[in-house]
Parts: structure tokens; C-alpha cells; sequence
């Protein structure tokens, strides 16, 4: 009798009977089942001891043949690479033809791909491979037969259609991919057009013209992949600082448009890439293009106002909301676009920094027809917040603004947030004239309120600030420690800064220390009520009696800003090269080369300048706060694409 286990029999001696080895009960049953257990355990352990064996030596052979490959030994590479194959022929094998192509062993890689080819036919890696042989040897003419056959003999069908155009893509045969792909649409007749596949052929051929007429194909086969090729075509874009396919593709728009006049896509995707251009002049013709054809509720000319306004586009907006506006009062937009073109007016005025009296008076009498007319109520309580703001700060009719916050504080429906913000705003007006403890309270009472709040971190900085403001350092640091871990970055930098100006200028514990500090944060307080020529002759008193005191250069950084300010940009450039110079290795003279190189590149339009100024930044100062914004504006002049 044998027992057989899955790699041994075994045979018992003769004579032995069934009934002495395995009767019902007793220890010859047991003697025996625990004999076959060891035994098979033995025989799994030593199959199991090979295969790893077998695995590991496998593993081995791949790794000194992918490692040899890789520096470029492809003769010791070989060596493995036979054994290597022999065990695991794809994974093997791109590595095999790849170290025989470069030996030129022609006909060894012939053979190898022929093998491979035979053993899986349906793979069209192994037809192109056979080809890109030939095309090594120099049989030109064999290559060119291998491809043509392969792309005459392709199947109506998409999946092989795409295995072997990706083939030929791997393999950097462009042309062939776009042959293959041609082909394809032929078979398919038109049930599948392979527009996007063929697109990114062309790309990567260099043909943009093709490249986008593939990519609005794909729009005309369904409408539906527009936000997919606005995907796709932003990338390509961002890669190409030339402008070059930018022109290419609204040039083929604008024909496409002429065309194709019962459709909207390409309006829309037009409008889209003069967003992308930030031409929003030309953003603007089309939006209202495109409102005339759809709605006309010029819900679209209303977002890109916005838009505009985000991007300091102040005019554009004020044509945008003007459009709107004279639709009528019966439009659904009418109110909004009322109140955000007051709004775009009151910015482009008070950010020129050229405005004259009239200005302000125009834009004054423009608020009070606008209030007259929307009247005063929960949904125009950002309008007659923002004609406060005005009266106050630059008609510096501050009565009048403080009566008009008040009154918004009081209408009916206003949310807990909104009332805050009034709040703070009157703060400021208390400091704007000088009552100041008014302001503290108002702080602290927004503070109090919205403790974890954004809002109630906003008020305990203005608060610490004002304390600053006047001379109570001490306690304006204190508070000012506990907002630099506040999770608004903004309001964390800005803690950070004050904090940092006034710990290193009362270190030294003397009188003179004090005094400086003093007459430099009344300064600050006549720059924040819009008396700059008051802040400048407080700040040249510094520079007058303490020469070399350690806020010289806060003092220079500080004329630059109110020049700024001012829009005199050519006035504020010495104060920021004194800073660079004169104090570059002190907390400011990063700061002070950022700003150099913005008023550079975006007021004087210097960018050969503002490039130098970017890489001195980055090469002096490459752990500044600075760094990332530089780095990326560097690049952009440099003509660089980005990632």
C-alpha cells in the first residue's frame, strides 16, 4: 500500500498489514499520521526552499541586468539579460533590446523580437519594435514596409487603434502615430475621431496649428469636452511664454466663430482665453457677445466686473457694471451692478493717487443718488459702508461717516458679522481723529465677541496697533505675541512685523531709544489718516536728530511706502536702494529689493532691471519670505516654462 504526497511515495514494508498501522484506536495510528505530517511538512519546506531560491535567483539576475543597462555597460548587461530572459521574458525584455540595439547586435535583436512577436501577436509593441530594428540597422526601406503594413492592416476597432498609436508614441515615431491615428478615424468612420490622441501627436511635433484645429475638432465632435480642452490647452499655454500658440489658437477661434455662428462654444472658448491673457478689454466685447446670444442678464459681464476688480482692472469694471446698469431697473442684476460699479469708481479714484477734489466730490454726489435710489436696507449696507469710508478717510467728513455706520448698524436683517465690521470701521474713524479711547473700546468689543473668530483676531491686531500708535509698547508687544500663531496669515505677518519693529527698537533700555520709536510711530499714526506730508517731515525729524539710530532704515522703508502710496514710484526707489545697501543684512533689506524689482517690472516697466533685481534676492536672501513669488517672476522674464 502507498500514501502519496505531493512529492514523495511512499511504499510500506511488506508483510505490514492495514489493520497494525491503523487500527480504530491505539498508538499505531498516531505514530504513523505523525510520521506523514513531518514528512510532508519536509517535502513543502523543500519546495518551497527552491522556488525562493529560484525567485531570489531571478530577482538577482534582473537587478544586475537593469543595473549594468542603466550606466551603460551593456556587455555585462548581456550576460544577465540571457539568463534574465530566459525566466521572465517581458519583464526582461525592453531592457534586452535596448543594451543589443546599442551593441549592435542586429540580428540577435531580430530574433528576439520576432520571438516575442510570435508568442504574442495580439501586442502591437513587439510590430513597431521589428520596424525601429530595421530603421537601427539602416534598412530604412524594411522599417518604413514593417510600419505601413502594420498601419494598413489595423482593425475598425478603437482600443487597437490607440495600442498601436501609443506604441509608436513610445517609440517617438510621430509620424507613423499620427498615421496610424488618421487611419483609424477612417476605419471608425467617424464614430471616434481620435482628436485628442492626434493633438497630442502634434504637439509634441511642434505643429500647433494642427495641434489646436484637433483640439476644436474634438469641441465640434461634443460640445461637452470643452472644459476638458480648456484643461489641456491652459497647460499648453502656461509652457509657452512665447505667445506664439496663444495667437495660433485665437486666430482659429475667431475663424471657427465666423463659421460656426449657430454655436457658442467657440465664443465661449475665446472668452475663456482672453481671461487667460488677462485681456479683459477684449474679455469684455465677448462677454457681451455672448450675454446678447444666451440670457441677457448680463449675469456673465457681472462676474468678470468682479474679476476685473480682483485684478485692479478698475475702468474695465466700470464698463462692465455700466453695461448692465443700462439695461434698466427692471434687470435681475440691475441693483447689484449698481452698487458694484459705485464701488469700482470709488477704487479707481482713491487708488490713483492723482485724484483731485472734484474727484472725490463726483464720486460723493454718485453715492448719494446711488443710496437715494436702492434706498437704505440689508442689501446696500456694503454701499453706504463704503460711502462712510469715503467721507471719512478722503472728504474727511468724518460726522457724516460716523451718522451713516451707525445707521447701518442699525437697520433691521444685519447679520452679527457685518455689524462687526461697521464696528471696527468706525474704530478706525475715532483714530483717523484722535479718539483714540473710543477706538479701544469698539476693538475690544469685536474682539470680546468674536474671540475665535478671524474677526475678533482683526480687532485685537488694531488694537495692539493702536497701543503702538500710542507709545504703550510694552503692552502693544504682548498682544501682538499672541496673534503671531493666528491662523490668518495675513493678519499673523502683520503682528510678526510690528512685533518685530518694536522688540528691536527698545532693547536698549535709554531715552533716546524711546524717543525715536515714539516720534517714528507718530509718523505711522499721520500716514494711516492719509497725512503724508505731516509723516514725512516726522520721519525726516528722525533721520535730523538721531543719524544713527537703528530705525533709519524703517524710516527710509517708510517714506518708500508713502511715496508709493502717493504713486511718485521714481521718488520711493532711492529710499529702497539706501535700504539694500545701507542695511543688508537687517530684516528690511529683503522687503526693500522685492519692492524694487515690483515698481521695476510693473510701474517702469524696466524688466531687464526688475530680472536683476529678482536674482540678487534670490542669490542674497534665499530663505526670505520673497523667495517663492521671486523665483517664479525671475523665470517668467527669463522667458523660462513653467511646470
Amino acid at each position: 500500500m502507498k500514501i502519496v504526497t505531493p512529492a514523495l511515495t511512499f511504499q510500506f514494508p511488506k508483510g505490514t498489514t492495514r489493520a497494525r498501522f491503523f487500527p480504530f484506536r491505539g498508538q499505531g495510528f498516531l505514530k504513523v499520521q505523525s510520521f506523514s505530517l513531518s514528512l510532508c511538512f519536509f517535502v513543502f519546506f523543500l519546495i518551497s526552499f527552491s522556488q525562493n531560491t529560484f525567485a531570489q535567483r531571478n530577482q538577482n539576475d534582473g537587478d544586475l541586468a537593469n543595473q549594468y543597462a542603466s550606466s551603460g555597460e551593456c556587455e555585462k548587461a548581456i550576460v544577465y539579460f540571457d539568463k534574465y530572459f530566459d525566466k521572465d521574458p517581458l519583464a526582461a525584455y525592453p531592457g534586452y533590446l535596448k543594451c543589443l540595439l546599442s551593441l549592435k547586435e542586429y540580428d540577435k535583436a531580430e530574433k528576439l523580437v520576432k520571438k516575442q512577436n510570435k508568442k504574442f501577436p495580439s501586442d502591437p509593441t513587439f510590430k513597431v519594435d521589428l520596424g525601429s530594428v530595421y530603421e537601427s540597422k539602416g534598412d530604412v526601406e524594411k522599417a518604413k514596409k514593417v510600419y505601413t503594413e502594420i498601419i494598413k492592416n489595423l482593425p475598425p476597432d478603437v482600443n487597437q487603434v490607440n495600442l498601436m498609436g501609443n506604441a509608436f508614441m513610445q517609440r517617438q515615431q510621430y509620424d507613423y502615430a499620427a498615421q496610424t491615428y488618421v487611419q483609424g478615424r477612417k476605419l471608425l468612420r467617424g464614430s471616434y475621431p481620435f482628436s485628442f490622441e492626434l493633438a497630442e501627436v502634434y504637439a509634441q511635433q511642434g505643429k500647433a496649428q494642427e495641434m489646436i484645429d484637433e483640439y476644436l475638432n474634438v469641441i465640434e465632435y461634443n460640445p461637452g469636452y470643452i472644459a476638458n480642452v480648456q484643461t489641456i490647452l491652459q497647460n499648453k499655454i502656461g509652457n509657452d511664454p512665447s505667445g506664439a500658440l496663444s495667437d495660433v489658437l485665437r486666430t482659429s477661434l475667431l475663424r471657427k466663430i465666423q463659421k460656426s455662428s449657430q454655436t457658442t462654444e467657440f465664443s465661449e472658448l475665446l472668452y475663456w482665453l482672453f481671461l487667460q491673457e488677462k485681456d479683459f478689454d477684449s474679455a469684455l466685447i465677448q462677454a457681451k457677445a455672448l450675454d446678447k446670444r444666451i440670457d441677457g442678464t448680463g449675469e456673465r459681464v457681472l462676474s468678470l466686473g468682479r474679476l476685473c476688480v480682483n485684478n485692479q482692472e478698475y475702468a474695465v469694471a466700470e464698463k462692465c457694471f455700466q453695461y448692465i446698469v443700462d439695461k434698466g431697473n427692471s434687470n435681475v442684476n440691475y441693483s447689484i451692478a449698481r452698487m458694484e460699479l459705485i464701488n469700482a469708481v470709488n477704487l479707481k479714484i482713491t487708488t490713483s493717487n492723482t485724484y483731485t477734489q472734484a474727484d472725490l466730490l463726483k464720486l460723493d454726489q454718485d453715492y448719494q443718488t446711488a443710496i437715494n435710489e436702492l434706498g437704505k436696507n440689508a442689501n446696500t449696507a456694503p454701499l453706504i459702508r463704503g460711502y462712510a469710508h469715503l467721507k471719512a478717510f478722503y472728504i474727511h467728513q468724518t460726522d457724516s461717516a460716523i451718522d451713516l455706520l451707525q445707521q447701518t448698524i442699525d437697520l433691521p436683517n444685519i447679520s452679527a458679522q457685518f455689524k462687526a465690521d461697521c464696528k471696527l470701521e468706525l474704530a478706525d474713524i475715532d483714530v483717523f481723529t484722535g479718539d483714540v479711547w473710543e477706538a479701544a473700546l469698539l476693538y475690544g468689543q469685536v474682539d470680546k465677541e468674536f474671540k475665535n473668530d478671524a474677526l475678533g483676531r482683526e480687532a485685537k491686531y488694531r488694537n495692539a496697533r493702536l497701543s503702538y500708535y500710542l507709545g504703550e509698547f510694552d503692552w502693544a508687544k504682548d498682544q501682538l505675541n499672541v496673534l503671531k500663531a493666528a491662523t490668518s496669515q495675513l493678519i499673523s505677518n502683520n503682528a510678526l512685523s510690528l512685533a518685530l519693529l518694536i522688540s528691536d527698537n527698545t532693547n536698549m533700555d535709554t531715552d533716546t531709544t524711546y524717543q525715536a520709536l515714539l516720534i517714528y510711530s507718530r509718523a505711522d499714526l499721520l500716514s494711516f489718516q492719509n497725512k503724508d506730508s505731516l509723516a514725512i517731515i516726522t520721519l525726516d525729524s528722525i533721520i535730523t536728530m538721531f543719524p544713527n539710530h537703528t530705525l533709519i532704515d524703517e524710516v527710509w522703508f517708510k517714506k518708500a511706502e508713502i511715496n508709493i502710496k502717493r504713486g511718485r514710484f521714481e521718488a520711493a526707489l532711492p529710499f529702497l536702494q539706501d535700504v539694500v545697501e545701507k542695511y543688508s543684512t537687517d530684516i528690511l533689506a529683503d522687503d526693500a529689493l522685492f519692492q524694487l524689482a515690483d515698481i521695476y517690472q510693473y510701474k517702469l516697466n524696466n524688466k531687464d532691471k526688475a530680472k536683476e533685481l529678482y536674482e540678487t534676492l534670490l542669490t542674497k536672501y534665499p530663505g526670505s519670505l520673497f523667495a517663492v513669488d521671486a523665483r517664479k517672476r525671475y523665470r517668467s522674464l527669463r522667458g523660462d516654462k513653467s511646470n
